[in-house]
């Protein structure tokens, strides 16, 4: 098993945007209390702040599949649909 690195990248509408923080710090503390979480960072853009960002590290890649199948994660995707423009997610590996 290797370390896996996500980033994902939402761009919530602007009249959504409060909403859209509220619901993504709510998922915080859950998934960093789940199996397999390293670390999960909400950062928002200073220039933009309808961009919102996660960095996240798990132990492995089947773990934080675990974490995408989560409810938590599900009812967050269904409370926000509508309500977010750009929803980019890329896994990534350390190389250096």
């Amino acid at each position: 098993m290797s370390k896996l690195t996500v980033v994902a990248r939402i761009v919530a509408k602007e009249e959504k945007r409060e909403f859209v923080k509220a619901e993504l710090l709510k998922l915080i503390p859950i998934t960093r209390a789940e199996k397999g979480n390293i670390n999960y960072d909400l950062h928002q853009d200073n220039e933009n702040p309808n961009l919102f960002l996660f960095h996240e590290n798990w132990e492995s890649r089947e773990l934080w599949q675990e974490h995408m199948n989560n409810e938590h994660l599900a009812e967050y995707l269904k409370v926000t649909d509508g309500a977010v423009e750009e929803f980019i997610l890329n896994e990534m590996t350390v190389i250096g």
